[in-house]
């Protein structure tokens, strides 16, 4: 099954895993320190984003590293983008009949 990105960070373990993977790359045994769950569990999560292409794999050694792939964060803030323009708008609006209610009470 194919899951959007939305799907992905609809999770709040998910989000958290992208967090703690956006500040450095991380192996799946140190991402699961972070909680309380176990590192299939964990397994299970990084195997969701990286599905979404929300995070990406490299082998180095016996190891792989998890890491952030910030072209896909874009799209979600190219998504989000339209709400706050919306939500700018309303909050301009809200200043100006409260700058408008402030003078009439003079």
């Amino acid at each position: 099954m194919r899951r959007d990105i939305f799907q992905a960070i609809a999770d709040p373990t998910r989000r958290a895993i992208i967090t703690l993977i956006a500040v450095q790359a991380m192996t799946p045994n140190a991402i699961a320190e972070n909680f309380h769950t176990t590192r299939q569990s964990v397994s299970k999560h990084l195997r969701i984003l990286t599905e979404c292409e929300l995070v990406k794999q490299e082998q180095q050694g016996r190891e792989i590293y998890y890491s952030l792939q910030i072209q896909k964060m874009k799209e979600i803030d190219k998504w989000l983008e339209q709400f706050r323009k919306i939500w700018e708008t309303r909050f301009n609006q809200l200043d100006k009949v409260l700058a408008t209610m402030k003078k009439q009470r003079k």
